[in-house]
């Protein structure tokens, strides 16, 4: 029997009545990968291109058009004859960024409404253009595809980074050992908190599933099972940033210490300020003599001010500095400390000793000072006169291969991760590189030979050639075989053939990885990142719910288990504070704002509005007390989404079954909860009637 459901089970999107039509101009790799995707979508696809393709990377592309037209895509013509008027969203990625601007100029001229999405590396044009035309995205596939090189190559335990509200996210693949916390003890729901979820599970004798959420909750960990799970980490501040001391730091820092909150998170940022001053051992020489330094001379004034209350203060004052600076003769030699002046040989003893004390001490710590000073000075001389290359690592480095505009890129992002490298170029490069990174300009196959390769932790081999990245991809693979290799191309086939004839080779298609951003772009969503997981793109995606959306009116629970993503951040209006990792009962409404983790199929689904089936009812038994009746009802109401007033005419009729079916997931946590409240519940497998 068909179980009764609420109004928000059951979205439909107006726009399914209809196919939506997409024109492609250029049918490059990237053109190409863009079409496949869109197709995957459902949608209507038409194409330009200067010239017939020759190089097909997908073997069936022209079957999967609807209309190809040879020409200019910057002619209004040529536009007009691929029905623009008609389309949803233009993907302008010829490999000529000044012909993809002047194509969205002309595209705009043809249609006010049409979506734009540009293949460009122009960033503050590409800001003022989307500005002043409206409904205007561009990325640039090299900028895309770097992060992915940059965060495989740091293993694989680290399978993601990316920032979201000042915050730094991180997705871990960790295989339990015996000595975890976690093992035979924790069951995985358990791990999801309000900075963690587990995204995939997997014991020691199955593969980890391609999609989220297909996990047991109530199942425990052992030794050998394997979770991927994404955790929000605290950002570290740079030195200058910990310089930087704002008031509301200090406020922060008073009721923390003297009211006593937040104790633990002070300990944190106490520990992560001693580890990131630790790294400049002469700054903390320095800081270390400045402030004996200036506690000797406020120590020092202070004394000779008690021994000589009717001397001038400043003169005490001065008088210290000259005896900390190597003074001792000038003091004595007839310098007095009051008016009219006294001999220095009335002076106590142990005041003389003390100021000869003052004198030695001053010249050591002073001396100190101005020896790291001009070592400072020299070095920045040095420096500046001489080409500095920094030392190459010794182990557990990444070697980066291949250090154009991609490459550049990686080692940047490595240099954010902290993680040493050292790059390897068979050309010059400019002057402004030269001097960041350890570098070896020379043969790559020599140069192979000169970087430590056997203690590396991997090879990033990014040059424009996929053959050339396949044979030093081999190269350094038969010097060091325990190194991790990764390597770019731009043909997707090339990448399944290496990937299966060279396993310990991760091998990354640019254009198939960018092409997945352009297409769901194409679909208006926002993309603020992505990683690889398993062998495919997972999109870091954010909505802004309108009316009409296929989200509107869910709860986070339909929607992740409805369409397979993770929710990680929830906003209600735009101002109000974000949550992150949020709760599965919260409700989506008109202006939320929500990012989730998601594939290509789970954005497809989205687009549709076709969710996966709920499988489950929950069959409440009895009450253990009577006050569990208001509780249990609430419970019921917030989890599932039903009517409170269904919810409470189940808990007054028990034994009872909820009258909505809910996921899986879903539905155990509210046994769960209902168990807490002393509330005797149990699942049930829904299976809908043949009629």
């Amino acid at each position: 029997m068909l179980p009764s459901s609420e109004s928000n089970y059951q979205p439909v999107k107006d726009s399914q009545t209809k196919l939506d039509r997409f024109l492609v101009c250029g049918l490059g790799s990237l053109g190409q990968h863009c079409v496949a995707v869109l197709k995957e979508y459902g949608a209507v696809v038409n194409a330009i291109d200067q010239e017939q393709p020759k190089n097909l990377e997908i073997p069936n592309l022209l079957s999967l058009l609807e209309n190809l037209l040879i020409g200019d895509c910057r002619q209004s013509s040529i536009l007009e004859q691929a029905n623009i008027s008609q389309c949803r969203t233009v993907l302008l990625v010829t490999g000529n960024e000044r012909v993809n601007i002047e194509a969205a100029f002309a595209a705009r001229l043809l249609n006010p409404q049409v979506r734009l999405v540009v293949r460009s590396d122009k960033q503050n044009l590409n800001e003022l253009l989307s500005q002043i035309l409206g409904n205007f995205i561009a990325f640039e596939p090299n900028q895309i595809s770097a992060s992915g090189f940059a965060v495989a190559a740091l293993g694989d335990d680290n399978l993601g980074y990316f920032q979201l509200e000042q915050r730094q996210f991180r997705v871990v693949k960790h295989q339990i050992k015996l000595s975890d916390s976690w093992a035979n003890k924790w069951h995985i729901h358990e791990l999801n908190t309000s900075c963690r979820r587990v995204l995939n599970h997997a014991n020691d004798s199955s593969l980890l599933p391609k999609e989220f959420h297909q996990w047991e909750p109530e199942a425990t960990l052992h030794p050998g099972d394997t979770i991927i799970y994404i955790e929000v980490t605290e950002q570290l501040q740079t030195l200058k940033q910990l310089a930087t001391v704002r008031k509301y730091n200090w406020q922060q820092l008073w009721q923390e210490i003297v009211l006593g909150k937040g104790g633990n998170n002070l300990k944190h940022k106490i520990a992560n300020l001693l580890r990131k001053v630790s790294h400049y051992q002469s700054l903390r020489v320095a800081i270390i003599c400045g402030i004996t330094v200036l506690f000797l001379w406020l120590f020092g004034t202070i004394i000779y001010i008690l021994n000589y209350p009717e001397s001038n203060i400043i003169e005490a004052f001065y008088a210290t500095v000259v005896l900390l600076l190597g003074g001792y003769g000038d003091i004595f030699g007839g310098v007095n400390f009051k008016t009219p002046p006294e001999p220095a040989q009335n002076m106590p003893g142990w005041l003389r000793l003390f100021s000869l004390a003052l004198t030695l001490t001053g010249i050591g710590f002073v001396g100190v000072l101005y020896a790291l000073l001009t070592d400072a000075l020299l070095s920045s001389r040095f420096k500046f006169f001489n080409s500095y290359q920094p030392s190459i690592p010794q182990k557990d480095h990444v070697v980066l291969i291949g250090l154009n505009r991609v490459g550049q890129r990686v080692a940047a992002l490595l240099q954010e991760f902290k993680q040493p490298l050292v790059g390897i170029s068979s050309t010059a490069l400019n002057a402004d590189f030269l001097n960041k990174i350890p570098l070896i300009i020379d043969n790559i196959a020599d140069a192979l030979g000169k970087v430590n390769l056997a203690n590396s932790k991997s090879v990033v081999v990014v040059t424009d050639d996929d053959m050339e990245n396949l044979e030093i991809a081999l190269m350094a693979y038969a010097k060091s075989p325990t190194t991790r290799v990764i390597i770019r191309t731009y043909d997707q086939y090339f990448r399944d053939n290496v990937a299966r004839l060279f396993p310990y080779a991760q091998v990354i298609c640019t254009s198939a990885i960018s092409a997945e951003v352009f297409a769901a772009a194409a679909f208006g969503e926002n993309i603020l990142s992505l990683f690889n997981f398993d062998t495919q793109t997972i999109l870091v995606v954010e909505y802004m719910i309108e009316a009409g959306d296929t989200l509107n009116g869910l709860l986070l629970a339909e929607v992740a288990y409805g369409y397979g993503v993770v929710p990680i951040l929830y906003q209600s209006l735009k101002r109000s504070p974000v949550k992150l990792m949020p709760s599965d009962h919260t409700q989506l409404s008109v202006g939320d704002r929500l990012v989730v983790l998601a594939n290509s199929n789970s954005l497809q689904r989205i687009e549709r509005g076709e969710m996966f089936p709920r499988t489950c009812l929950v069959q409440v038994e009895k009450v253990l007390a009577q006050d569990a009746i208001f509780d249990g009802a609430n419970e019921i109401s917030i989890i599932s989404g039903c009517n409170i007033g269904t919810a409470r005419d189940l808990m007054h009729n028990l034994p009872g079954q909820l009258p909505v079916a809910l996921y899986k997931q879903q539905a155990m946590l509210l046994v769960r909860r209902l168990s807490k409240l002393r509330v005797t519940s149990r699942l049930k497998l829904f299976v809908e009637d043949a009629d």
